[in-house]
């Protein structure tokens, strides 16, 4: 594959969603005619019912789907499998777990050779939070400073900024302090595209939802900026 290295945080999909905009998104961003995508289900153990979801979800639809399960391996060349696929989707759970395994299979540089080749990377919740040096995370309980991540994007990521209380707050004043460098916040129900480490595009499924540029200046205040998003199947948003 030879596109520009593309990622795109979901603040939803298959698993969260009544309607199907965001993951339409994702196969159209794709730009191929029944594109390979594979599911990865590493932060939530791999459960079982979180792979049954996704076939559920994209076996009837214009993609060729698969999945890569690490708890339970059978895919021997892991490099092979994963840069034939057009998309690598990967799904919610735990952060932290998740790096620390891909690490011992060595998906991680696999990946990252996959980024580089043109294969569309996307992901919600812990599926976007790994892209990033960092994140606001809740592997460990209530949601923290995880400074950990696979670093293909710069910066720091917090998901569910507007549906988990704790989110917007904690993460604002983790950036404040250092704790975390300044980074996006993603509102459920938004997507963002980054391609070659820009962000050039953002859409949402429902008005409202969009991805928030989070930063702390020199003095210390940190300033958080709405960038406009556009309603799938309707008119931009402002």
């Amino acid at each position: 594959m030879t596109g520009a290295p593309t990622l795109v945080l979901l603040g939803g999909g298959f698993s969260d969603d009544p309607d199907t905009l965001l993951d339409d998104f994702v196969l159209e961003t794709a730009g191929r005619p029944r594109p390979k995508v594979c599911f990865l289900p590493t932060a939530s153990g791999d459960a079982p019912g979180y792979v049954e979801g996704f076939h559920a979800a994209f076996g009837a639809r214009e993609c060729e789907p698969s999945h890569l399960e690490l708890f339970r391996r059978t895919v021997t060349d892991l490099r092979a499998f994963v840069l034939a696929q057009d998309i690598v989707y990967v799904g919610g759970g735990n952060t932290a777990n998740m790096l620390a395994v891909w690490r011992v299979h060595g998906l991680d540089s696999i990946l990252r050779e996959a980024y580089a080749s043109g294969v569309l990377l996307c992901g919600i919740s812990a599926g976007a939070c790994c892209w990033f040096e960092s994140a606001f995370s809740d592997s460990f309980g209530p949601p923290a400073p995880l400074a950990d991540g696979l670093g293909l994007l710069p910066g720091s990521l917090c998901p569910h900024y507007d549906s988990e209380p704790e989110r917007r707050p904690g993460y604002l004043a983790a950036v404040k302090d250092r704790a975390l460098p300044g980074g996006w916040a993603v509102d459920d129900g938004a997507a963002g595209v980054f391609t070659d480490g820009r962000l050039v595009d953002v859409v949402t499924r429902k008005p409202g939802a969009t991805l928030r540029r989070v930063n702390a200046g020199a003095d210390g205040a940190v300033t958080e900026v709405a960038r406009p998003a556009r309603l799938l199947g309707a008119q931009d948003l402002a």
